[in-house]
């Protein structure tokens, strides 16, 4: 059996689990998110556990085994305590601000560049530390609105000027290495 795929999930307090054949429903305070799961592979609910299981030893369904137990487990966390994505930006003059749920960036453009939130994310900034949170239930909607924010200026490979992920190590590449004034003329 998966190590991964036979562990039970357990429920926290305040979390609800419906379970209609292959979809499965979890509601928490932090949101409700609905998953429909592929055939072959059985979701139930005991007591204040989820346990999944795997009708064969076929290798499609050991994948999946594993795969369906790790997304369940991160919608329970999700709609319990929720996921966090955390963004720095380096560069001088370049800043985040809020303007509502909006999040406006001055990264060196002729125009800030305005985010809009997705349903489910919301945005924080520390201005002193220039951070900027994306949180929400989702993790695989809020990784790929924190790639989206990423991509509007990458770390340049010179300076590393540019929004990076927290705790990213950015290739660093040397400058030119000439003296300068030995050109032809």
């Amino acid at each position: 059996m998966s190590r991964i795929g036979r562990l039970p999930i357990p429920v926290p307090q305040g979390v609800q689990v419906e379970i209609d054949g292959l979809n499965v429903k979890v509601k928490g305070p932090k949101g409700t998110l609905e998953r429909t799961f592929a055939p072959g592979v059985q979701v139930s609910l005991e007591g204040n556990q989820i346990v999944v299981t795997r009708e064969s030893d076929a290798p499609m369904m050991r994948a999946l085994h594993g795969t369906t137990r790790a997304l369940i487990n991160n919608m329970v966390n999700g709609v319990h305590t929720g996921f966090t994505k955390v963004l720095e930006i380096d560069g001088v003059g370049y800043r985040a601000s809020m303007d509502g749920k909006t999040l406006v960036l001055n990264l060196g453009f002729s125009h800030p560049v305005r985010v809009e939130p997705v349903d489910g994310v919301t945005f924080d900034v520390d201005e002193r530390t220039r951070q900027i949170k994306v949180m929400g239930s989702n993790p695989e909607v809020i990784g790929q609105v924190a790639a989206d924010i990423r991509k509007i200026r990458p770390p340049e490979p010179y300076k590393g000027k540019g929004i990076h992920y927290l705790g990213e190590t950015i290739r660093r590449k040397a400058g030119k290495s000439g003296k300068g004034g030995k050109g032809k003329k």
